[in-house]
């Protein structure tokens, strides 16, 4: 699905970027960082920073097992989820440049750390779940439903100054 063209200025058409799945889960398998939203069982809502690893289109947080992330995401089952992307390099550590984001929708499964087949773990996600905290972890498995929704994948740094430029959508499954 393209990208509608907005206008920006004096009649300067700007269009973001047209991504598809596999260029925005490229982007998430580079990185780290996400942060993972959720409501309690009261509707209060919630968001944490967390540690992922990505495996076969869904991430994997490893999280203790009394957490409130624990306790409240098993009760849904659904979360949102930003991903944030490192931008601009050496660059940034001389000027703010903002993270480029890939935000989506999803369900989340809880399971005890320790009924998890230790061999069947992703090594990504097996490096976050050291021995001596699986008796003490959760992991949440995310599975990403619906699109992508990204702000500054795919495009310059000079263009992420306009949002119209930036936005972007892909399908979570091509």
């Amino acid at each position: 699905m393209a990208t509608p063209s907005r206008q920006h200025g004096a009649g300067t058409l700007l269009q973001g970027p047209r991504l598809t799945s596999a260029q925005v889960w490229r982007q998430i398998d580079q990185s780290s960082f996400a942060v993972i939203s959720y409501t309690t069982p009261a509707g209060q809502p919630r968001s944490s920073g967390v540690l992922y690893a990505a495996d076969g289109q869904r991430l994997y947080v490893v999280v203790a097992n009394d957490s409130w992330k624990a306790r409240h995401i098993a009760v849904s089952g659904r979360v949102a989820v930003t991903v944030t992307v490192r931008r601009g390099g050496i660059l940034s550590l001389l000027v703010p440049i903002p993270p480029a984001t890939i935000s989506f929708h999803g369900t989340a499964t809880v399971r005890a750390a320790n009924s998890v087949e230790t061999g069947s773990l992703p090594s990504r996600l097996a490096s976050l779940l050291p021995t001596e905290r699986r008796t003490s972890s959760t992991i949440i498995e995310i599975q990403p439903e619906g699109r992508f929704l990204t702000y500054g994948v795919g495009v310059s740094l000079l263009r992420m100054r306009h949002p119209a430029a930036s936005r972007a959508t892909a399908p979570v499954h091509d």
